[in-house]
This record gives structure tokens, sequence and C-alpha cells, in this order.
């Protein structure tokens, strides 16, 4: 999951979440649109060059390509591991209505069994941290390390390698330090919660967002200021025992996300691969190319193989502006 030069492609929008993608492009939403979508990604020539998981959600590890392959055991044979979506949500938490918590503990280890055999490798399970005024709370923050701690724990005793994603959003108009801050607190917070629960800390993936400037910030911080700020957060949060850390994209465009984790990474050697495990910032090339017809797919898979491979380039601090001219 943390080779070197490569990073995992978040394909796990919920079929509310695809649907709204969709419509903004004029796609029509069904099962089979669906499916036509993500058989064009998983079946990019190449990809596995550069991507060593796939997350899937609940209705795409059970689907098959058009010629009956199920997608996880297409994922295998390129080299490719399946993983799995496993929460259920984020939804308003009780008594701070601002803030979330995510569910989905309920069952859980039933459902890690299934998808296990259904040939998951790794799951994901996201939380949502909330800046405004007067929130995060503590509470907030707690409940929900406490969450992704109970998560991780299930899965390694169930088989599964958890990614752990307590993502602080970007929505607001908090400067960096404010979102340096508040991913200080989560990420404590988080190591505590996972030491209680007996986690392994060399068995896991950590899914975090990056230090950054609220998208309604007046002045947005820039791509050295960025990576400065996110590898001195990760020094003093992530112990040196996780093996990988996987960045979210958060809704960053696809190439300020790969000139922020290519910086970062020229700041290194560090103790952990840092890599990225993007959704929109490697999908949305690729879904605006497809437009849902059978003529782009070829077009939609080279968006997504080009993506891929900026990231992989960024991985090893080696992505110039000159690859997007190229």
């Amino acid at each position: 999951m943390v080779a070197p030069g490569k990073g995992i492609l978040a394909a796990d929008e919920s079929s509310g979440t695809i649907t709204k993608r969709f419509e903004a492009i004029g796609i029509e939403s069904t099962f089979d649109s669906r499916r036509d979508y993500r058989q064009a990604l998983l079946t990019t020539p190449g990809l596995e060059e550069f991507i060593s998981g796939v997350i899937l959600y609940d209705e795409t590890i059970r689907q098959s390509t058009a010629d009956g392959k199920p997608f996880p055991e297409l994922l295998r044979e390129l080299g490719i591991m399946p993983g799995i979506k496993v929460d259920t949500g984020a939804m308003p938490l009780p008594f701070s209505p601002n803030e979330k918590i995510t569910e989905g503990l309920d069952g859980l280890p039933k459902r890690v069994a299934e998808y296990v055999s259904l040939g998951a490798k790794f799951a994901k399970w996201r939380a949502v941290i909330t800046i405004g005024d007067g929130i995060p709370t503590k509470y907030c923050i707690e409940a929900n390390a406490a969450a992704l701690a109970r998560y991780a724990s299930i899965c390694q005793e169930g088989g599964l390698v958890p990614i752990v994603e307590p993502e602080v959003l970007m929505d607001w108009e908090n400067d960096l330090d404010r979102c340096y801050e508040v991913t200080r607190q989560a990420h404590q917070a988080v190591f505590a919660a996972l030491e209680l629960h007996q986690v392994r800390l060399g068995e896991m993936v950590l899914k975090p967002n990056m230090a950054i400037s609220g998208k309604k910030a007046p002045t947005q911080a820039g791509v050295d200021e960025v990576a400065e700020a996110t590898v001195r957060l990760l020094r003093e949060t992530v112990p040196v025992e996780v093996p990988g850390i996987a960045f979210l994209s958060g809704g960053q465009s696809a190439e300020v996300a790969t000139e922020h984790l290519n910086a970062m990474n020229k700041l290194g050697p560090h103790p952990w691969q840092l890599s990225f495990s993007y959704g929109r910032a490697l999908q949305d090339p690729a879904l605006v190319a497809w437009k849902g017809e059978a003529s782009n797919v070829e077009a939609a898979q080279a968006a997504l193989y080009t993506r891929s491979k900026a990231n992989s380039l960024a991985t090893a601090g080696t992505y110039t502006s000159d690859f997007e001219q190229s």
C-alpha cells in the first residue's frame, strides 16, 4: 500500500455523492452508468505502475466488468489491492449539531468478515472535523478519535489493514496556522486512542489532510509554506512506526494537490512514505473526459494515467510543471 512511487485511488464515493458529480456534467446516474465509469477507471492500461490500491464502495466491490469479472479479482490480477470504505457516513454529533460524528461501528465485525470474503485487503474510515466559530470542540475531536480507533482495531482483528482518516475540512475562512493547530489536536487524540485500543501502528496507513488555508481565507498559503507546515506537523504528531502517510486532496485542484505532495517530498527524507490517496484530484479530469460516453473511455483513462503518474513523480519530489505542459 505504501510502496515507493505508488499511491491509492479513492473510488469509494457513495451512490449519492457520485450521482451529484454525474449530474453536474449531465450524466444520468444508474447502476450501469456507475459500473461503466468505474470499469473505465479500473481498466486503465498501466494503472498498476502508479497505484497500489483502490478504495471501493459497497456497491462497487460487488460489481463486475461487462464480461463478468468481479472488480476485486480484476484488481488483484493487476497487482493492485482492493480496499473498502466501511463507515456509513458522518451524522450530526449529539449536543453539538454543527459538528459531525462518523457512524458504522454497529455490525462492523460481521461486515469486515464479508468484505474479506469478497477480496478486500484494506479498509477506510473517514472522520470529519469542521473548523468554524467555536469549533471543533474537544468533545468532537475525541469522539471521532475513539471511533477511528475502534474501527482500526476491528479491522486488524478481522484481517484488513485500516486506513485511518481524520480529515480537518478546508471549507472555512481560517488561515494555515488555525488548520495546523486543529490538525495537531486531532492527530494527538487519534494516536492516543489507537494506543488505548491496541492498534498495531506498523500495520495501518494514516490518511490526513495537509496543513492548508481554508477555501474562504482571504490569503492562501503558498506551496512551500504548506509543505513546510505539513511536514513539521507530521514530525510533531505521527509516530515513526506508521509506515505510510497517504494524503487526501480535500477539494484541492488536481495540479495543486500534486504540487503540495511534491514539495513535501523535496523536504525529505522522512521516516514515513509520503504518498497520496486522492479521489477528486485523480478522478475529476477523467470524469470530465468521459462524459458518460463509451467513445470517451480512452480519453478518460489517459487523464487518470496522467494524474497518477504526476503524483508518482511527486512521491519522489521529481514532479515539475513541465510535466503538465508535456
